[in-house]
C-alpha cells in the first residue's frame, strides 16, 4: 500500500461522501432511473444557486453547448466565436451545426477572451460583412471573462451570447453568481469529475429566456413533445407524441441528477476550500520562476484550475523538464489547454500556427497544479515541494 509521501496527486478529483451515495441509492430503489423527478431538483438547485429563472440538465457539457447553439438558430451560414484557449468541445459546438467557426485571442493577463482583439476583429468583421452570430466566451480554470464589455458589443454588433462556464459554477462576477445571465443568454455549466461539483457525466444550459428553454428541453430528447399546444393537429390518445424538430437523445439520468443534487448542497465548501488552497499555492509559490494565476478586481475565481506559467529563461529548465520530473514523484499535473485551432481537425479549416500568439504563448509555459476540495494541506505540500525540488 503506498504512503502519502507516494500517493499519486491527481490535478482535480471528485469529493464523494455518505450523503451522495445514500441520495443515488433513493433513486436506484425508486420507479424512476430516468426522466423522473431528480432532474428537475438538480436543475431548480443549480438555476435557483446562480440566480437563473431556467434550466435544462443533459449528459455532457458538450451537449449543453450544442444545444445552446441551436436554441439560438445557429446553423449552415452563420459564424461562431469563441478562444482557442480551451477544450475542443466549445468550437465543436459550432461545428456541429454547420456553422464557421473562428476564434479571438486571449487577454496575456487573464488567459480569458481579450475584449480588446474581440472589438478589434468585429470592426473588420462589420466592413467584410463576417459579423459572428454567436460569441462564446469560456471562463478560464473559473475566472469570469469580462461579460460586462461583452455585452456592451453584443448590443452594439447583434450577436449572442454563450457563456461557457464549465470551469467555473460557483464563481463570481460583479457581485453575482456566475450563471445569472445579466450579460448573455445562456450559460453551460460542466459537471464532470474533475469540476466543482459533479453528477459523474453531465452538463447544464441555464437561462432566463423560457422559448430557449423550452427549445433545449425539446432537442435533448429527439425533438418530441407531448405538449397538445406545439402539436400540428389533435392527438389521438393519451400515448400520443409528436416529433417537431429533430433532436437527440442527450438526457442525463435520475441517477446522474440525485448526485448532482446532492453535491450542490456542498458547493459553497468546495469553493472555499479551493480558494484557500489558492491563497496558500500564491503565498508559497511567490517569487519562484514562474506565473501564477490571475485575480481580478470584481470577479472571484471558482478555482477549478490553478495553472501557473513557467518561466523558462529565469528557470533554466523547459516546460516539458518540469512536467515530467513532477509526474515521476506522482504529481499528476496537467496542461490545459492545447490550441483549438493547432489541433489536426481545425487545420483543415486553414488556421496554423502564428495565428493566435497570446494563447500559443501561454501554451507553450502552462502546467496545471493539483487542487480539488479533497486536496489536504500536507498533500499540497507535498506538491510546493517537488515543484520546488524540480525548479531546483
Amino acid at each position: 500500500m503506498m504512503d502519502a509521501a507516494t500517493q499519486p496527486i491527481p490535478y482535480g478529483r471528485q469529493d464523494i461522501d455518505a450523503e451522495d451515495i445514500a441520495a443515488v441509492e433513493a433513486v436506484l430503489r425508486s420507479d424512476w432511473l430516468t426522466q423522473g423527478p431528480a432532474i428537475e431538483q438538480f436543475e431548480s438547485a443549480v438555476a435557483d444557486y446562480v440566480g437563473a429563472k431556467f434550466a435544462c440538465a443533459v449528459n455532457s457539457a458538450t451537449s449543453a453547448l450544442h444545444l445552446a447553439c441551436r436554441a439560438l438558430g445557429l446553423g449552415p451560414g452563420d459564424r461562431l466565436w469563441t478562444v482557442p484557449n480551451t477544450f475542443v468541445a466549445s468550437a465543436n459546438a459550432g461545428i456541429y451545426c454547420g456553422a464557421a467557426v473562428d476564434f479571438v485571442d486571449i487577454d496575456t493577463r487573464t488567459y480569458n477572451l481579450s475584449v480588446t482583439a474581440l472589438a478589434e476583429k468585429l470592426i473588420e468583421a462589420e466592413k467584410s460583412g463576417t459579423l459572428p452570430k454567436i460569441v462564446m466566451p469560456v471562463h478560464f480554470g473559473g475566472l469570469s471573462c469580462d461579460m460586462r464589455s461583452i455585452g456592451d458589443l453584443a448590443k452594439r454588433y447583434g450577436f449572442r451570447v454563450i457563456e461557457d462556464a464549465s470551469h467555473a459554477i460557483g464563481g463570481e462576477y460583479g457581485g453575482r453568481k456566475i450563471g445569472s445571465c445579466d450579460y448573455s443568454d445562456i450559460v453551460v455549466f460542466s459537471f464532470h469529475p474533475v469540476k466543482i461539483v459533479t453528477s459523474a457525466e453531465g452538463g447544464m444550459f441555464v437561462t432566463n429566456d423560457p422559448v430557449l428553454q423550452e427549445a433545449a428541453i425539446t432537442l435533448r430528447s429527439h425533438g418530441v413533445t407531448r405538449d397538445p399546444m406545439r402539436m400540428d393537429r389533435p392527438a389521438d390518445g393519451a400515448w400520443y407524441y409528436q416529433q417537431i424538430d429533430l433532436g437527440y437523445n442527450y438526457r442525463i439520468t435520475d441517477i446522474q441528477a440525485a448526485l448532482g443534487a446532492s453535491q450542490m448542497r456542498r458547493i459553497d465548501a468546495f469553493i472555499g476550500r479551493r480558494r484557500f488552497l489558492a491563497d496558500r499555492y500564491d503565498t508559497a509559490l511567490k517569487g519562484l520562476p514562474l506565473g501564477l494565476p490571475p485575480r481580478e478586481d470584481g470577479a472571484n475565481s471558482a478555482w477549478h484550475l490553478y495553472a501557473i506559467q513557467l518561466d523558462e529563461a529565469r528557470s533554466g529548465k523547459s516546460r516539458k523538464q518540469i512536467f515530467d520530473a513532477l509526474r515521476a514523484t506522482g504529481i499528476l499535473v496537467n496542461v490545459h489547454y492545447i490550441p483549438v485551432h493547432l489541433q489536426p481537425y481545425y487545420a483543415r479549416f486553414g488556421f496554423k500556427a502564428g495565428d493566435y500568439p497570446a494563447t500559443e504563448a501561454y501554451y507553450q509555459r502552462a502546467i496545471s497544479l493539483p487542487i480539488y476540495a479533497g486536496l489536504s494541506d500536507s498533500a499540497q505540500d507535498r506538491v510546493i515541494a517537488e515543484l520546488r525540488a524540480a525548479l531546483a
